[in-house]
């Protein structure tokens, strides 16, 4: 027996065991340890080479592959050494001789991926049950991580639907509030509809976030796509309703409120994605253009409330540069 690589092989196989499970079984854990991480590198090294919107968006891909390819590694390592711990647990049997490193290796491959008989065969009942256990981790880790591929692509489809959606009403928070003015009389009924839908599909964002963070890397090559944007138009759009907007003409501040929650539930997902927010604070909405349609405004109110949210407005400062767009979001 060799008890350093049998060792080595358990610490291995238990390390990458856990990442997998915890990333995809987890729905509060976000990222495992080992993918978390090498997801946060890959994003930094690429944002070193070019900050170029199309080098970006290979990075949720990217990050995919490279996540899926370490668990397979990790298996394949971590069976392979475990069955180093002991030089005759394989056998060839048509030479009679011990399994080296390559047919280590090459015996691991063939089980995990259940593609059929090999060159070697385990010698003792122990290593007949180890083999078992390597099919089956082949078989299910496997399965799980098809699984999580197909889970994290329909949440990307969904938050660059949302983005959509908001850029769709303004590409910047005035224009959003703009877009739901309906004039004196009728004020913002219209937007009642279009705030709820909003409001629900940043819920559900917030969830695959906090269960995908590997999410927050798929960058769009078009900003009007890019939940980074639109997550900060849609709450700098939710204060001016709330602080900006003159009290006898603001929108159902039930709605109102309940949007800001969803933003407050994006938000915290993203220390899962160790997104940090900014050192400064955003520059302030421009409710001159507000001014322009004739919408009643609580100017010093605004002011005031713009103080108190200066660490919520930090935050989304630093989910639009940890993204690489810029504020504001989009034109001037």
């Amino acid at each position: 027996m060799r008890p350093l690589y049998l060792a080595a092989g358990i610490v291995v196989l238990t390390a990458v065991i856990v990442d997998i499970l915890w990333t995809t079984l987890w729905v509060d854990g976000g990222s495992g340890p080992l993918s978390g991480r090498m997801t946060s590198w890959t994003w930094r090294g690429l944002r070193t080479v070019s900050d170029h919107p199309r080098a970006l968006s290979l990075a949720g891909p990217l990050i995919l592959a490279l996540t899926l390819a370490m668990w397979i590694a990790l298996l394949w390592l971590g069976w392979t050494l475990l069955f180093a711990g002991d030089q005759t647990a394989l056998v060839s049997p048509q030479t009679g001789e011990y399994a080296d490193w390559s047919g280590r290796f090459y015996y691991v491959a063939y089980t995990m991926f259940t593609n059929g008989n090999g060159d070697y065969s385990p010698t003792t009942g122990t290593w007949e049950i180890a083999s078992s256990f390597t099919t089956a981790t082949g078989m299910a880790f496997v399965t799980l991580g098809v699984s999580y591929v197909l889970t994290v692509l329909g949440a990307v489809s969904e938050k660059r639907s949302f983005a959509s959606d908001v850029t769709g009403l303004g590409e910047r928070s005035e224009a959003f509030v703009r877009a739901g003015w309906a004039g004196e009389g009728e004020e913002f009924e219209g937007l009642d509809l279009p705030l709820e839908s909003l409001s629900t599909q940043l819920s559900l964002l917030a969830d695959q976030h906090k269960a995908y963070p590997i999410l927050h890397y798929y960058h769009s090559e078009q900003a009007t796509r890019a939940s980074a944007m639109a997550v900060p138009i849609f709450d700098e759009a939710l204060t001016i309703f709330r602080h900006g907007v003159d009290e006898d003409a603001q929108p159902n501040p039930t709605l109102v409120e309940n949007a800001r929650s969803s933003v407050d539930s994006y938000l915290d997902t993203l220390g899962t994605a160790f997104i940090e927010p900014a050192d400064d604070v955003p520059r302030a909405p421009n409710l001159d253009r507000l001014r322009e349609d004739d919408i009643p405004l609580a100017d010093d109110e605004f002011s005031e409330s713009l103080e108190e949210l200066t660490d919520r407005r930090r935050k989304l400062l630093g989910v639009v540069r940890a993204d690489a767009w810029y504020w504001p979001p989009l034109e001037e």
